[in-house]
């Protein structure tokens, strides 16, 4: 089950880069600000069609209000997910902005994990993972080099 969660978390990595370079066309063309609306319009509609046509779901709509708020903020970090990674792949390239959003995403993932915030468990900080992060980081500055 490890494996397979590995797996998906790495074919989710390549579909980031790859949703990223498609976002960053359609920017080019319509806007950034419009081409992360629109992408939010077609992916909402493509979960109506998983959630209330095809039925695909396994959770509970109802609880929606048993959620504290702060939950709710998902929606709104999405749009800063999508307008960043394109307003910045459109500057520095693919690989070289792939590279920071990972840079980023393990440094705030050990603090999240170290605090254990939004009821995950708690996964202790440790040197060895800084020392990831560091090479991740190092990698990074690597990729800048021409």
């Amino acid at each position: 089950m490890y494996l397979i969660a590995l797996l998906l978390a790495f074919i989710a990595g390549i579909a980031m880069a790859v949703q990223g370079t498609m976002n960053t066309g359609l920017g080019k063309i319509i806007g950034l600000l419009e081409s992360t609306f629109v992408v939010h319009v077609i992916g909402t509609l493509v979960l109506l069609l998983l959630l209330f046509i095809l039925r695909m779901g396994r959770g509970d709509l109802s609880k929606i209000p048993n959620a504290p708020w702060y939950l709710y903020l998902g929606g709104v970090i999405s749009v800063i997910i999508l307008y960043t990674v394109v307003a910045s792949i459109s500057r520095v390239g693919v690989a070289t902005a792939t590279t920071a959003i990972i840079v980023g995403q393990v440094g705030c993932a050990l603090l999240l994990d170290h605090l254990g915030y939004f009821g995950l468990e708690k996964i202790p900080f440790t040197w060895c993972k800084a020392g990831g992060v560091a090479l991740l980081a190092l990698g990074a500055r690597l990729m800048l080099m021409k």
